[in-house]
């Protein structure tokens, strides 16, 4: 069968009413489906325990989306053992047939797509636009990784050897545990799993707590697209409990997780340290956190960089590691800079995922409580231009909250907040901003706004992040266009949607033979 070359998925257009009445029926629909209970799955057997999470609505915090069986550290051998055993076949099943796997699910999800954006509304709080986008993202994942892995199946090429026959092959590591996070909860499920998966791997899936029906829709999807049993195994459970067993365990190869930064280290020292009976060092892919800057220079329009500014900042509440967390804006537009910024946030209204509103709510109070200390940390440090209060009563919401005049070195500059709160800084000139703008522990994300071709140049040079963008938002990464991964505390430069990111699954061999006359 001849594959076409990788395309992006296209969004779904909601200026269009059909579009628009379609979702609205998806939600409809879903909504009769919220509050059911689900099992733990591992090679295909549904597996009931004591004890249940619940997953709740951002938008309406007593409404139950759905409970799952909690799994125990029993569940956690029982997984790993399964998948272990399932890996001595799947290991052996050839690249083009693993490959299809992929692309019949990426043709399911096209066909749920509706369906699973209403899930993700009520699960995850996040909006039309939003919920759509990360589906799309999660259909380009298995798109692309599917086409990847038959491009590593093809000879590789390498420098001939006199009297010899040479050749280099990729085979997969072993048992692997994917932890995905809550906040793009399927297209980064997804993209984990499915590298993990058509690179020869096995996979146990523990989804996020706070969005778990995300893995149980791609697990129903992988089903249907009929992956065998014991390839992906489903386990809900808490990270202190089945997270860290998982993470340690003898059989498991490797790790691949996204969240903080914080969980991102534990997992690093846990994984390193060699468990009676293991054979290998563990490999962890991990994407961790980011306090990403957005430079404004003197030299740009400036209505241009308050829009891209405030996409970036609160598009999904400012609940993503590629979000702008601070505007560091030349001094001579500084105020033109900060007018324009508040009218573009004024703009955006606050309310139920449910009924479209632009600005959503946090995940959980967890997370309210933490934005809100956050924001008065800010009033000491800065001051408060727009926003930064809660909202309603029924919902996690907080107003955006614009906090000007603050200093590089200031706590809301430099540390995590994963929230509608974004940090204005001035500065002096260009080569100040980059230097405030390297100013952090992380390098995920970057952007510059300027029209001056010579500040472009040295932004390339000198900003030190893994994805850096010119004239526009430092949010939006296409799979296949911008490969995603940064430096430093922001992980391990995994290059997300790119080339070199299903080498991280799999592990070089070298067959050499020699010519016998």
């Amino acid at each position: 069968m001849k594959i076409k070359p990788f395309k992006n998925e296209k969004l779904t257009d909601y200026s269009k009413k059909a579009n628009l009445v379609k979702q609205k029926q998806a939600l409809d629909k879903v909504r009769k489906n919220l509050g059911e209970t689900y099992e733990i799955v591992i090679g295909g057997k549904k597996i009931k325990t004591v004890n249940k999470i619940h997953s709740y609505n951002p938008s309406n915090k007593e409404e139950i989306v759905a409970s799952f069986y909690k799994g125990t550290a029993a569940q956690v051998d029982i997984a790993v053992e399964t998948a272990n055993k399932k890996f001595n076949e799947w290991k052996n099943v050839s690249p083009a047939l693993r490959a299809n796997y992929l692309f019949k699910a990426a043709n399911i999800a096209r066909r749920r797509k509706f369906e699973i954006n209403a899930w993700m509304i009520f699960e995850a709080g996040k909006n039309f636009a939003e919920a759509d986008a990360d589906t799309a993202e999660a259909i380009d994942f298995l798109d692309f990784y599917g086409r990847e892995m038959l491009r590593y199946s093809q000879e590789q090429p390498i420098t001939p050897v006199l009297g010899e026959k040479n050749e280099l092959v990729y085979i997969p590591l072993g048992v692997g545990v994917v932890i995905p996070p809550w906040n793009f909860p399927f297209a980064i499920l997804v993209g984990m799993s499915s590298a993990a998966i058509v690179s020869g791997n096995t996979v146990v899936l523990k989804p996020s707590s706070d969005t778990p029906m995300m893995g149980r829709l791609f697990l129903e999807i992988m089903q249907e697209a009929g992956l065998p049993d014991g390839v992906l195994n489903f386990l809900p459970g808490s990270g202190a409990e089945v997270g860290d067993k998982l993470v340690s365990h003898p059989k498991v190869r490797f790790i691949s997780f996204t969240g903080s930064m914080e969980v991102g280290i534990h997992i690093n020292e846990l994984a390193a340290k060699v468990q009676p009976g293991q054979i290998w060092l563990k490999r962890v892919i991990a994407e961790m956190g980011g306090k990403d800057s957005i430079i404004v220079d003197k030299e740009t329009n400036i209505a241009d960089a308050a829009k891209g500014v405030a996409a970036s900042a609160f598009g999904f509440q400012g609940q993503k590691c590629s979000a702008c967390s601070r505007a560091i804006v030349d001094q001579y537009v500084y105020k033109d800079f900060l007018r324009k910024l508040k009218m573009e946030v004024d703009k955006l209204k606050v309310g139920p995922a449910e009924k479209n509103y632009p600005i959503g709510p946090v995940i959980n109070l967890n997370a309210e409580k933490n934005v809100l200390h956050y924001i008065n940390v800010g009033r000491k440090e800065g001051n408060l231009l727009a926003g930064g209060y809660k909202v309603g009563r029924n919902g996690y919401y907080i107003a955006p909250a614009i906090i000007t005049d603050v200093k590089p070195a200031a706590r809301i500059s430099q540390e995590e907040i994963f929230g509608p709160v974004l940090a204005v800084i001035k500065s002096r000139n260009f080569d100040e901003s980059i230097k405030i703008a390297n100013n952090t522990k992380f390098g995920l994300t970057g952007s510059v706004y300027t029209t001056n071709k010579k500040k472009l140049e040295k932004a390339k040079k000198e900003l030190f992040v893994g994805n850096l963008y010119f004239n526009r938002k430092c949010t939006g990464a296409m799979v296949g266009g911008h490969p995603f991964g940064g430096f430093n505390m922001s992980g391990t430069d995994s290059k997300a949607g790119g080339r070199d990111y299903l080498l991280l699954f799999m592990q070089g061999k070298l067959i050499s033979e020699k010519n016998i006359e």
